[in-house]
């Protein structure tokens, strides 16, 4: 990953910290709000002003910019340490001991809230919880002070600083448990979820009855798609510890992503009784209901989680993003007063823009829609760093390697089923109605957007060290042992998302760029290129907000650009494999439903069947975003919505050409 470039804002926070170290108390809250005026939210600057106005004895003053503090970010631990420091300085037991409760459960690292609260607890005669306060103090005190510390590091978000600690460490130390589960942790963080699998099976040797590292064990699964194997381990977790909700609401999710909805639903309905104020939980039952086709119980279940907390972005979100959901006047009213308040969070502040920018579409207010759709695609783009070249630079070496030579010396080479069929191309381009048609076959099983192919190039030298092949350069190096292998573990793999019919669609769309390695490993699979007008899908992805990946759709031009490289990389395998891959104009299925329906089956060797025509009647799972549309009979409602916002879209066509 780039490093980010610092700024003169991050240069005076390096400034500030200093005066902070050698106690230049009064520097410091002089120096701070001339800061905020660049980043009212920016949390060391706050954190740092309250610890000099503290300091000062400035109390009131300390506590008031804790306040700001916790609004911007009330996940950060330290800050309800420092207000626990206040409350002693006022003399306020009861008040310190919660701040301290609270900074110990989001961080238990931190050893001088452990230390208060073993004083304040003995001070006010809880002996019990003042001997547990104690074993805290003394558990940390065995560990090693870099784990100590890169685990405070992590529990504040800074995930580089616990990285920079605890690599070093496990160099001099070999196999430390709490070293190799913290380093598993960073690599959860960093989106490297293969990594934490290796370091959490290597921590569960050496230490099975560790629960806490088992969950995290489970959450690489999930991140793997490795949801049979999770299953397993949250269930074990499960046995051991019944009355934890946190397991039970993770054993739901991945019911969902192994399609055993009815049962997800049934444990989702359970925790609700339990947990009335859970939004989350109310949220996660209304996907449920929403891939199970059951429309109105999902609403209501968005509904409640929104009237649990009205600044949930997310379920609003959701709402929006049924595609067949209407707003309220009411409820696009509370969306935009939600979104203006200064407090709000990063998250629920784009999800809100998004699910406002829909809402207002639908009413044919587009310049507003277009001012929140612009103001959410900003807001993410910051969380994500996208970075095009990069990705660009691997596609051009990969048509390199992948010419017509190397697959003809390669011919045979592979597992042999023709059971996979690849939907891919672009999100947004109709893949998901020729899913549905497809699944509509008595033949054809639906899965979802499998992550297995992508998870296996990722796993080929993605991350090698320094002097090794990396992917694509490793495809010279595979044999054929290898992609046999690949191919039948590949068709083992998805057994969990399959019931036995004799093909099944994967839907990953960006397998458009793996085609290469599909070919070695299973050289008689089906490919079929989902393809839209680039202004209608370009427009649609700057309209959606992924729950992952698909940075490139949160801006204008980079979606343009995009989707240029797409068509250059889906005319290189025409090229090198010519007749491999069946492109399938969007447009064109409108237009021509029944001829393009035949034109598929008879690619994918099928016999026709007047339920793929009929595909809306079709009672199946689906998992996109798409989900709602597709349980209607064809229609042409998507065709040209990008021409009411034209005039914003200059951007879009100059990445396109």
């Amino acid at each position: 990953m780039t490093a980010p470039v610092p700024t003169d804002l991050d240069a005076a926070v390096l400034d500030i910290r200093s005066l902070l170290e050698k106690e230049r108390f009064q520097d410091v809250v002089d120096a701070v709000p001339g800061q905020l005026e660049h980043d009212p939210s920016h949390r060391d600057l706050l954190y740092m002003l309250a610890v000099a106005q503290r300091m000062l004895k400035h109390i009131p003053e300390a506590l008031a910019t804790l306040a700001t503090l916790e609004a911007w970010h009330p996940g950060y631990p330290r800050l309800y340490q420092e207000r626990g420091h206040c409350y002693i300085f006022q003399r306020s037991a009861p008040e310190a001991i919660a701040a301290f409760e609270s900074a110990t459960g989001l961080n238990p690292a931190l050893p001088a809230s452990w230390n208060a609260l073993q004083t304040l607890y003995r001070m006010v005669g809880r002996e019990s919880d003042a001997e547990l306060a104690s074993q805290h103090v003394q558990k940390l005190d065995a560990l090693p002070v870099e784990i100590v510390t890169a685990r405070s590091q992590l529990a504040d978000g800074n995930v580089n600083e616990a990285e920079d600690i605890i690599r070093p460490f496990l160099k001099r130390n070999g196999e430390h448990i709490e070293g190799m589960r913290l380093l598993a942790k960073i690599a959860l963080e960093n989106e490297y979820p293969n990594d934490a699998e290796i370091l959490l099976e290597s921590v569960l040797e050496l230490a099975p009855a560790y629960h806490a590292a088992r969950y995290e064990y489970v959450l690489a699964l999930v991140d793997l798609h490795k949801h049979a194997r999770a299953r397993e381990e949250i269930e074990k977790l499960i046995a051991t510890e019944p009355a934890n909700p946190a397991n039970r609401i993770m054993l739901a999710s991945i019911l969902v992503a192994l399609g055993e909805l009815e049962e997800a639903v049934t444990l989702y309905r359970a925790l609700i009784e339990e947990r009335p104020e859970d939004a989350p939980v109310a949220h996660s039952l209304g996907h449920a209901l929403k891939t199970l086709g059951q429309h109105d119980e999902a609403v209501a279940a968005y509904h409640r989680a929104t009237g649990i907390r009205p600044a949930f972005g997310e379920a609003y979100w959701s709402l929006a993003n049924l595609k067949t959901y209407r707003f309220a006047d009411e409820e696009l009213d509370c969306m935009r007063e939600q979104e203006a308040e200064p407090m709000v969070q990063a998250e629920d502040r784009y999800h809100l823009c998004f699910a406002l920018g829909k809402g207002l579409e639908d009413r044919g207010d587009y310049a507003e829609s277009f001012s929140y759709y612009e103001r959410g695609n900003a807001l993410k783009r910051l969380e994500c760093r996208y970075r095009a070249g990069l990705q660009e630079k691997s596609s051009r070496r990969l048509c390199e390697i992948c010419v017509p030579e190397f697959f003809a010396a390669r011919e045979g080479w592979g597992c042999d089923s023709a059971a996979p069929i690849f939907i891919l191309g672009l999100p947004r381009a109709g893949s998901t109605l020729l899913e549905q048609i497809l699944a509509s076959h008595s033949e054809v099983e639906g899965t979802m957007e499998l992550a297995n192919i992508p998870r296996l190039v990722g796993t080929l030298g993605a991350r090698a060290p320094a002097g090794q092949t990396t992917y694509p350069d490793l495809l010279n190096e595979l044999t054929a042992e290898q992609c046999l292998y690949f191919g039948n573990n590949y068709l083992r793999d998805t057994l969990a998302y399959r019931s036995g019919k004799p093909y099944f669609i994967d839907k990953m769309p960006n397998n458009f760029r793996n085609i290469g390695i599909i070919q070695l490993i299973l050289p008689n699979a089906k490919f079929i290129d989902a393809r839209r007008d680039p202004m209608d899908c370009g427009f649609s992805n700057f309209k959606q907000l992924y729950a992952n990946g698909h940075h490139f759709s949160y801006g204008l031009e980079d979606i343009g650009r995009y989707y240029r490289k797409y068509v250059e990389m889906m005319e290189h395998w025409d090229r090198v494999l010519p007749g491999r891959v069946l492109r399938v104009q969007h447009e064109d299925v409108l237009t021509d439903l029944e001829g393009s329906v035949r034109r598929i089956l008879e690619y994918c060797n099928l016999p026709f069947e007047q339920a793929c025509v009929d595909f809306h009647k079709t009672e199946r799972r689906v998992h996109t975003a798409s989900s709602e549309q597709v349980r209607r009979p064809i229609n042409r409602d998507g065709v040209d919505r990008w021409k009411s916002y034209e005039e914003w879209l200059e951007p879009l066509k100059l990445g396109l050409h």
